[in-house]
């Protein structure tokens, strides 16, 4: 296998996103929510944690290819890889738990941190390889 780095990653988060994705339809089935988050908090917290993994998992991707295609340090990438993957799952574990009110779970701000600073890593690897 070409990259199988970023393979593993992409199947794992395939498999979150799935069971992201069970997960939301399961709540607008109990609460007969054909759209929208009808004000229900395990609704919103289902639906913005297959959203979030949604919204941030491409771009990871795409940088982890290009980097593990140009032979970039395999355990940085897979420590990067690693991170992101956890970060996430910290993340939807993070959404799912209460809190003091106006103060994010840990379990959230955890992933947030995670998944920021991978995406960061990534993309100053990158640009280093471009211009150095």
């Amino acid at each position: 296998m070409l990259l199988p780095i970023t393979a593993t990653t992409a199947a794992l988060l395939a498999l979150l996103l799935l069971a992201l994705a069970i997960q939301t339809v399961c709540q607008r089935v109990r609460l007969k929510t054909g759209f929208g988050d009808g004000g229900d908090p395990s609704l919103i917290a289902a639906s913005r944690s297959h959203g979030n993994l949604a919204e941030h998992a491409p771009i990871v991707l795409i940088m982890l290819g290009l980097l593990e295609y140009a032979s970039a340090n395999r355990t940085l990438l897979m420590v990067l890889a690693a991170a992101f993957v956890i970060g996430r799952i910290c993340h939807v574990f993070g959404l799912h738990t209460a809190s003091e009110p106006g103060k994010p779970p840990l379990l959230r701000q955890v992933g947030v941190i995670l998944t920021w600073l991978v995406m960061l890593v990534l993309a100053v690897v990158i640009l280093l390889g471009v211009f150095a």
